[in-house]
């Protein structure tokens, strides 16, 4: 398995991982994934994944090659000091042009590998904050800047649903919604991250659209975004 590299230095490497690549072993299955990569790529490291992606997904992943700094980047997630921004195609188009979601998350009733915003969601609830920029409309599509200021699990997907708009091509939040805009998955890309480094400063981190994308973004010619 090759993964691009987007950023490295002596504490820090950051790849671009492809949709449908997993971040971490769930114990279930023994597909590759993207920890495989790292171990196998820096087999002394005494790091690990700094978050997660959904295993859908593309985009920014961050790895820590040494104790210290895995220690300092899980601690600037948790505490909100990274910057995240993705890009994403739902459907309908939101009436504000850019907005806040906040709305408190915890597990459904209905199934249990789904997060809920209902008020009556199962277990504790956790305060979840998103926010968004149209970026361009489509007929009956947009494409979204989002931001996530929580780190929750299925946060943006969970809450884009909650507003009535759910990202194209979820199969677990918007099942009966049929394909669209040439997308056969997921349709939620982490494009960039403002990450505070170990030894002091931030790096900008981007990560290309890929290539199963691509058509979609097509469709949306005036979208302002830096490609």
């Amino acid at each position: 398995m090759n993964l691009p590299v987007l950023y490295e230095d002596n504490d820090v490497v950051a790849v671009a991982k492809p949709a449908g690549l997993i971040t971490h072993s769930d114990g279930r299955t023994q597909e590759e994934t993207a920890e495989d990569w790292f171990k196998e790529k820096y087999p002394r490291a005494e790091g690990g994944y700094a978050h997660r992606l959904d295993r859908d997904t593309s985009g920014v992943l961050v790895f820590a090659k040494n104790a210290a700094a895995y220690e300092f980047l899980r601690n600037a997630f948790h505490d909100r000091k990274v910057q995240k921004t993705y890009l994403t195609f739902v459907h309908g188009v939101p009436k504000e042009k850019k907005g806040v979601i906040e709305f408190d998350i915890g597990r459904s009733r209905k199934d249990f590998r789904l997060r809920s915003a209902q008020p009556k969601a199962k277990g504790r609830l956790r305060e979840a904050l998103t926010r968004y920029e149209v970026l361009g409309e489509a007929g009956k599509f947009a494409l979204l800047s989002v931001s996530p200021e929580t780190g929750r699990t299925h946060q943006i997907r969970v809450h884009l649903k909650a507003i009535h708009h759910p990202i194209v091509g979820d199969a677990l939040y918007a099942p009966n919604h049929p394909p669209a805009l040439g997308i056969t998955r997921l349709g939620l890309h982490a494009y960039r991250l403002d990450l505070p480094l170990p030894l002091g400063g931030r790096t900008l981190i981007t990560a290309p659209v890929p290539d199963d994308l691509m058509s979609a973004f097509a469709q949306f010619p005036d979208a302002c975004y830096s490609r």
